[in-house]
């Protein structure tokens, strides 16, 4: 098999992920900004990772917030935390991301994680020049439920990039699902957080780095 367009997960493909203590002090703080200091610590799991719209309506009820503006702050927050632990040096991206510069396809990026945190990553380490495409999330509820395994992101790169014949590479089952759901081929990258992980999903590909994709690219 061969490819015409490789897209790629963001978080834990191409940069490193941040630490999970990280985004949820972000997401403390968004409640901070709302004048709630002390929220249910259920509430602040809840609203860190993998939110629903129905989680986002059902604690904006419990502390009289407007969805969509406590969203948008939150998305906002989050975002400004990513976007200091990568100034920090501690989100970078991994040492084979310059393989891609020979890699002789078309090339996107599709990240559940806020499009404001995809874009400044991008420039702070100077990589606009490996993508031809890049989409992460808008900063609305809304954007929610067309996160992966969603192919509603992975098919708008894909035609944005023409593609024939295109393969996802992620590090998530989630993202596997997607490539399936968008009826398109899977990698599955063991990054040192993935080396020993079952999965219960069937990449087309298993991989250990970037490397592997000029062989599999033909």
């Amino acid at each position: 098999m061969t490819y015409d367009t490789v897209v790629f997960d963001n978080d834990g493909v191409l940069v490193g992920r941040t630490r999970f203590d990280v985004l949820r002090e972000a997401t403390e703080e968004t409640f901070a900004q709302f004048g709630v200091s002390d929220p249910d610590p259920d509430h602040i799991e809840d609203m860190t990772i993998g939110a629903t719209p129905e989680q986002v309506n059902t604690v904006c009820d419990t502390y009289g917030f407007e969805p969509a503006q406590f969203w948008r702050a939150r998305d906002s927050t989050v975002s400004g935390a990513q976007q200091d632990e990568a100034r920090a040096g501690r989100k970078t991206p991994y040492g084979d991301i310059d393989t891609l510069t020979n890699l002789d396809v078309a090339t996107g990026i599709v990240s559940s994680n806020q499009q404001e945190t995809v874009d400044f990553l991008l420039d702070h380490f100077d990589l606009g020049g490996h993508f031809d495409t890049a989409y992460g999330r808008e900063a609305t509820v809304e954007s929610l439920t067309l996160r992966k395994p969603h192919p509603h992101y992975i098919e708008r790169a894909l035609s944005d990039l023409d593609a024939e014949s295109a393969l996802y590479v992620g590090d998530n089952e989630s993202d596997i699902q997607a490539a399936e759901n968008a009826g398109i081929d899977s990698a599955f990258i063991r990054r040192p957080h993935r080396t020993d992980w079952d999965l219960n999903v069937w990449p087309t590909w298993d991989i250990d780095s970037l490397d592997r994709l000029h062989d599999i690219c033909g």
